[in-house]
């Protein structure tokens, strides 16, 4: 009487064991993929890169940059005051401007430790092959306390994985319409201050308007809880785990938090842009260092995350109030006569 139920459990437990060992490699591979090859594609592509002074003088200097191909993408300014206006905006990364004593190059640390090192060291190492010398001026720079930029990139993902944890919270505690909203903003708000009460005051690496982060790491969770909790309240328990494996396997290794969205290799660069941790850690920057510029179009690709998915969670909890229980309604029972 055995024999029969046991042989379809031992085929489950194959099937299992098989799906196992291939998911598991499976995952690793993709997991590599994603984090390991634009790291290992670095490099500028169309960076927006400022030419300063008279045209006669910087054709020369225009000509020396288009040996990179498709490294920069060049913007001439007539002096060094709009140059450094530009790289103060956030509309290039760094420029180069001709002056009578020599060139100069002017960088924003700031915007990326590790494109204001490439600029400096592709311009330092073409001025010396001519004989000349470039005096590097850091506009907008880095705080002292994170002078690569290693802390504020590491910030992405600790507010992805607090997001994720309040979404999947939300979900699996079964709350649902005005409650669940009210969990999401009030656990985003919290995190937003923990997390500006650690990198701004405790370790120094922020060095803007207090609440204007607070707020900025706040909206960053708010856009990933809220896109978490929403796909659940619309597919179930599953939208846990699909929002997650899109903020974890993509949103964070295509952020550019370390470097910049133009160095990392195409279509990347933007798509991270278009998701939560790429939009957060380029709004942090801009509040931070640059007063704001910039910064409206991170702030609305993450006020589009957080209402689109507010509303998903108001929007599944009406479809399933007006769901009819699918148990049938228990007979009353027949009292005897007499």
């Amino acid at each position: 009487m055995s024999t029969p139920s046991a042989t379809p459990s031992r085929s489950t437990s194959r099937r299992h064991l098989i799906a196992v060992v291939l998911l598991v490699p499976a995952l690793a591979a993709l997991a590599l993929w994603a984090f390991a090859w634009p790291a290992a594609r670095t490099a500028p592509r169309d960076l927006p890169l400022g030419v300063a002074g008279p045209p006669s003088a910087t054709a020369q200097v225009e000509r020396r940059l288009d040996r990179h191909e498709g490294a920069f993408e060049i913007h001439r300014y007539a002096d060094e005051a709009a140059a450094r206006a530009a790289v103060e905006d956030r509309t290039v990364y760094g420029a180069v401007v001709v002056t009578p004593q020599g060139p100069e190059l002017l960088t924003a640390s700031a915007a990326s430790p590790a494109v204001a090192q490439l600029l400096q060291q592709a311009v330092t190492q073409q001025a010396a092959a001519e004989g000349t010398q470039v005096r590097t001026v850091d506009v907008v720079a880095a705080s002292p306390n994170d002078p690569r930029g290693a802390a504020l990139g590491a910030s992405v993902l600790p507010l992805a994985l607090a997001g994720m944890a309040a979404g999947a919270a939300v979900t699996l505690l079964r709350l649902r319409g005005i409650r669940a909203v009210s969990a999401l903003a009030g656990a985003a708000v919290l995190i937003g201050v923990v997390a500006a009460a650690l990198a701004h005051s405790w370790l120094g690496i922020l060095t803007g308007d207090w609440w204007a982060e607070a707020g900025v790491f706040a909206l960053t969770t708010l856009a990933v809880s809220a896109a978490v909790a929403g796909l659940a309240a619309l597919v179930g328990n599953a939208g846990i785990g699909i929002v997650s494996f899109v903020v974890m396997f993509l949103g964070n290794p295509f952020s550019g938090a370390s470097s910049a969205p133009q160095m990392l290799p195409e279509p990347v660069g933007t798509m991270g842009q278009w998701l939560p941790p790429g939009a957060g850690a380029s709004l942090l920057r801009s509040v931070s260092y640059f007063d704001g510029a910039a910064a409206t179009g991170p702030a609305l690709t993450l006020a589009w995350w957080a209402a689109l998915g507010l509303g998903a969670v108001l929007l599944g909890s009406a479809l399933k109030s007006r769901t009819p229980s699918a148990e049938p309604a228990p007979e009353k029972a027949l009292a005897p006569v007499g």
